[in-house]
This record gives C-alpha cells, structure tokens and sequence, in this order.
C-alpha cells in the first residue's frame, strides 16, 4: 500500500524564467555529464536547461535530494511544454564540497521504525579538508552497506534497494562518484508520465559531475574572474586546493592568500593551476549558481529555503560573468505518511504538524490531558488560589513592610512550584502506565520529525524504497506535477 504524500509547501519567490536564448552545451562540459536520455538531450543541438545541485551523501543523502532532481524534470517539462523548445533538467553534483561530516553518513527507518544512523568513517579533526570527489568510499562501505542491510525491512523491493546502492558506492569509488552515479541510477532515466525511475523511458535528468577534470577546465575561466569580487567576508568566492584542503582566497595587493594555511598565489599561479590541475579550483556558494549559468543555458534554478536566502546576494557574482542570472525557484517539499503512522494519527485525532515541536512535548500534552478531569480541575483551582492569597498578602506586606515583598515573592514562587512538581510526577506515573501510546507517538515522531527536523531533512529515500518500491516515486511525481504547474 503506497504510503500518502502530504505537500508542505514552501514559499514561493515569485521569480518568472527569464525568455533565455538556447544554445549548444560545449563538449568540455558534457564530459562531465553521466551518459543517458538527459546527456543524450544535452548533446542533441541548442537546448535551455533548468537546474538544481546538492553535495553527495551517503546513500544519496537525505529525502530532499531527490525531491530536488524530481522538482526539476517536472519544471523543464512544463516550460518545454509552454516554449516549444528543448529544456533539459540537469542536476549538480557539487563533488567540490568539503564538509565531509555532513556527507559520510545517513539516517534510515529500520524494521521497528526506529532511526538508526550509518557512517561511513569520520574524518580525523587534523586532516586536509579533501573535497569529496578525492573522498574514497574505501573498505568501510561494505560495513555501511551491511548496516543498511540489516536495518531495512524484510520486503520484496530491498534487494533491489541495495542492489541499487552496492552498485553505486563501491570501494574504489569516490563519494562524489558514487553519489552522481546513485541518483543517476535512480533518476536518469524519469521523465514524462513518471516511468519506474530507471526504468522505460522518459526525459531524464542530466547528471553533471561539476568535479570532473575536463568539466572543470571549461568551468576555470569563469572562477578565475571571481577573484575579482570581494565579498562581505573580505575574501573572494573562489577556492584553491592547498596544503590545508580547500582553502578561500583573500586579495593581498596583487596576489592572493589562502585563508586557513596562508599560502600564496600571484594570479599567474592561479591561471597556472587553471590550466594544468584545473579540478584545485572551485568557486563558493554564491559563486556556483553564476559558473553554472555560465557552462549550461539556464533559465531556472531550483533549490531548497537555504539557497532561496542566499541567491540575491549572488547578483554581483552574475554581473561579473556576464551571464543572466536564472529565476530562483523553491522546490517541491513534502511529507511520506505510512500507514501505521496514519492510524496513530487517526486514533489520536492528530495531524503531522503536531509533531513540529520539541520532541517529547506532544506525548507530554496527550498524557497531561489524559489526567482525570478532577485532578486536573483541582491542581488549576489549588494554582488559582495559591495567586489569589498571595497577591492579599503582598497588598499588606506593602503596606506594612515594603523589604518583605520578595520573601513573599519566592514563598509564593516556590508554593506553584510545587503544584507543578505534583502535576510533573502525576504525569510522569501516566506515562509509565501509558507506555504504548508514548511508543506509538514515539515511532510516528521517528518517521515524521526525526531528532525534531524535517523528515525530508534526515531520512535517506532508500528506506522508502525498501518498503513501497518504485511505486513511491510515483506518488511523489503526480504531487510535484501538480507543484510544476502552478502559476
């Protein structure tokens, strides 16, 4: 039974696609794209193209990396569909990340419903900070893959599931690879009507690995005209391998030093770099989206609310390249309620919003209305009077003794405290004797708001796809059609 899909919108820019002149991606560029339909539609002649990114992950990382990628085929069909002219979605992959702490594991559901956590290794405090495409999965992914294994349910579409990821993330593989090559295994062949995700045929997504050497020669001009930009930091967005990772580059008179490890580079060192070891470069957050527009025809870029806050100030970055800036344009965000989750739902009178909150405060809420009317009726009363006599003491001690009004102050402090002490352990009895429903809500919190974020924020897709297979994406393509052609 596939499991219902909740929108939980997100809000909206505004922004239209600008008109965009299609043109020919150049060969250097389509090298780094994965082969399939979305290349194939790349390479075809002058085409538009809508666009998303997002650094690799283990296992695809989590849920919103593939609502991205669908978000975007289900924007470039439309606007193909409205502009009778080809526009390829292209997705991202920015293997030039660093943050290996936020790459190198994943959250799944496993068979109790509980979230379990896989990593992949950790990166000692002292190492380099390597960008993810130098990254080896290593040894330690047949550990990760067994882990995921063992905590995915028993159903007919897991060996496919991890089939699908083995196939991905192998040892010699880097993470950056092995991410492009997940998603491209999943989403490279999906287009229009939906189609399995990989199966049959369809549009596609274009997989571009931004970190590939002969991508990268294409995209280092245009970093290189970023160290022209200074930015509110001080430094300029673009970044140079160095001896401490990689490292942002800050203007010195006419040379520039790198920020952690305080190398330094004239600009013929840089151009040097460009043109001999061009995957050392990368440009920074705000410096990517004007790159991308530079290397593919982009009319829209989709993202996530974090990338919506920080794209205006990219603006510089668009006018320095000479490129026209892309509509920024949010994603499709949503919300997976399985069935058991739905009938803790149903059985509680709730909605999944209710799980929005700090975790525990909703169990707390449903045991404290579980307390018996009177208890509950006469704690409130007891509070109301310990107000009451308090407040016609402190009008006499005023009177009386003004320096006394604080001793009655704490008394009466310490009076509702102990009503509240009561209550809490009345309520804390009712929880030990309602360890069934504080497990229910326990485990839909689990599947709704893991750890109190975002489901779509923590949980990798592949626990998902374990349950209710291909089926899944389905249900999310016909609610992010539905997103794509809103107004």
């Amino acid at each position: 039974m596939t499991p219902r899909i909740v929108p939980t919108p997100l809000p909206q820019t505004g922004a239209k696609p600008p008109a965009g002149k299609p043109r020919r991606v150049s060969a250097d560029v389509l090298a780094g794209v994965l082969p399939g339909p979305g290349r194939d539609r790349l390479a075809g002649g002058e085409v538009l193209a809508v666009t998303t990114g997002q650094q690799p992950g283990l296992f695809t990382g989590p849920l919103y990396t593939v609502y991205k990628a669908l978000s975007t085929i289900a924007l470039a069909q439309r606007l193909e569909r409205e502009r009778g002219v080809p526009v390829v979605p292209v997705f991202w992959v920015g293997g030039d990340d660093h943050d290996f702490a936020e790459a190198n594991h994943a959250w799944v559901l496993n068979r109790g419903g509980d979230p379990v956590k896989i990593v992949l290794r950790e990166r000692p405090p002292e190492a380099p900070l390597l960008p993810l495409f130098r990254e080896p999965c290593g040894a330690e992914i047949r550990a990760a893959l067994a882990a995921l294994r063992a905590a995915l349910p028993d159903s007919e579409f897991t060996a496919d599931v991890v089939g699908w990821l083995e196939a991905a993330y192998q040892p010699d593989a880097n993470l950056a690879d092995a991410g492009a090559e997940a998603v491209h295994r999943l989403l490279g062949k999906r287009g229009a009507g939906g189609g399995g995700g990989g199966g049959g045929g369809g549009d596609g997504i274009a997989v571009f690995r931004a970190h590939d050497r002969t991508a990268k020669r294409a995209a280092a001009p245009w970093i290189l005209r970023g160290l022209d930009e200074t930015l509110s930091d001080g430094l300029t967005p673009v970044l140079v391998e160095g001896r401490a990772g990689r490292d942002r580059l800050r203007a010195d008179g006419s040379a520039f030093v790198t920020r952690r490890s305080g190398e330094r580079f004239t600009r013929a060192d840089l151009e040097r770099v460009a043109a001999e070891a061009p995957e050392r470069l990368s440009p920074n957050v705000l410096l990517r989206p004007a790159v991308e527009a530079a290397l593919f025809p982009t009319i829209a870029y989709v993202g996530g609310p974090g990338e919506m806050e920080y794209l205006p100030d990219a603006a510089p970055l668009f006018a320095r390249l000479g490129v026209t800036a892309p509509a920024p344009v949010p994603r499709w965000s949503g919300l997976i309620v399985e069935a058991r989750v739905e009938k803790v739902l149903e059985r509680h009178g709730l909605a999944p919003t209710d799980f929005d909150g700090t975790p525990g405060a909703l169990e707390a809420r449903l045991v404290r209305e579980a307390l018996p009317s009177d208890v509950a009726a006469t704690l409130t009363q007891l509070r109301g009077e310990v107000e009451a006599r308090y407040a016609q003491i402190g009008d006499t001690v005023k009177r009386l003794d003004p320096t006394l009004e604080r001793t009655v102050q704490s008394a009466r402090n310490a009076a509702l405290a102990g009503t509240q002490d009561v209550e809490k352990k009345l309520v804390a009895s009712l929880k030990r004797a309602n360890e069934t429903l504080v497990g229910q809500l326990a485990r839909a919190r689990a599947a709704l708001a893991p750890g109190g974020k975002p489901q779509e924020r923590v949980l990798t897709v592949a626990s998902f796809l374990a349950r209710y297979g291909q089926g899944l994406l389905d249900a999310i393509d016909v609610e992010v059609a539905r997103w794509a052609s809103a107004p």
